[in-house]
């Protein structure tokens, strides 16, 4: 298992460069020129050439790459072109809160996308399958953004039950904090619920047509029992794939969901660096990303494995 997990780390290495390379490239043919917003309105060529030669944006495109590469391998990730904080405190600022947010909506999703997935493969061409697919398919069609809107006008606005925006760390007010998440997760686990919901329900019509469930049904065992421990059971390994990723796609950051909600995440950090031209932490939170994404990929080949016994017997 070493062997492997360790392989798999080797080819994410590539990756890892080959993506670095392509943010630090393309995010430079961007209009605007940061060192101008910097300068203020009353700026001059010696102070424009100050700054750039201070901030090493006067060197070739190639060069500035590899004294930023240099910077990460040693833990470095730069400093903010607008704050002058380091890109790494800003990161560490603002994860917690998007592994927060990914937390909470990957619960929505599993409590609703697993079960509804699971009773309409049990009960496939009945109503319930038919609800449970109108569903899904509301839930991956309707915008999180208007979703979101919505939510606000009515949960906020006319009921007052939630606040409409805003965030609190869970270690000063633990419950302000789940107030002001449960709806920003829950918009971001209806359209996850629903990609939850098809898988589960197509693992389950695989698994519930295998000899073994006849098998069980032969013994006698009742319907619970077939599909809990025989059929779910079976049908687990897929499901638990794609959650990992689709968790690594959130910790992404929902940018759209924390714009309407106002939470400093990960996805408001790097819409405000682009806005701002702040190379650094645009550069700094898209390696941090692909890191991320590419661990819970580890995770799903990892889980696909220990899941499997066909796959541990291989290795």
């Amino acid at each position: 298992m070493l062997i492997y997990i360790a392989k798999r780390l080797l080819i994410a290495l590539p990756t890892l460069l080959i993506v670095s390379m392509l943010v630090f490239g393309l995010q430079h043919l961007l209009p605007g020129d940061p060192v101008l917003a910097m300068a203020g309105e009353e700026r001059d060529p010696e102070t424009l050439a100050r700054i750039r030669a201070s901030l090493n944006l006067d060197q070739p495109i190639p060069i500035q790459y590899l004294r930023w590469l240099g910077g990460v391998v040693q833990g470095d990730l730069g400093t903010s072109l607008r704050t002058g904080e380091p890109v790494s405190a800003l990161i560490a600022q603002k994860l917690p809160v998007t592994i927060q947010l990914a937390v909470m909506a990957m619960i929505f999703a599993a409590l609703i996308g697993i079960p509804t997935g699971i009773i309409a493969a049990v009960n496939k061409g009945s109503v319930l399958d038919w609800a449970a697919n109108i569903t899904a398919l509301s839930g991956l069609s309707i915008p999180n953004f208007w979703l979101g809107i919505m939510l606000i006008l009515l949960v906020s606005v006319n009921l007052g039950w939630l606040p409409a925006s805003g965030y609190e760390s869970p270690f000063v007010d633990p419950i302000r904090s789940l107030e002001t998440m449960i709806m920003p997760a829950f918009v971001l686990g209806t359209g996850l619920a629903a990609t939850l919901m098809r898988h589960t329900r197509s693992a389950m019509l695989g698994v519930m047509s295998a000899d073994y469930i006849r098998t069980a049904r032969a013994k006698g065992l009742t319907r619970r029992e077939v599909i809990l421990k025989h059929g779910f059971r079976n049908a687990l390994l897929p499901v638990i794939t794609l959650t990992a990723l689709l968790f690594g796609e959130l910790l992404a950051g929902a940018v759209l969901t924390e714009q309407i909600f106002t939470i400093p995440g990960f996805g408001k950090l790097i819409v405000d660096a682009v806005f701002n031209r702040d190379y650094a932490v645009v550069q700094g939170v898209v390696l941090c990303t692909a890191v991320g994404f590419l661990l819970m990929n580890l995770v799903a080949d990892v889980l696909s494995v220990l899941l499997n016994p066909r796959m541990r017997a291989a290795l």
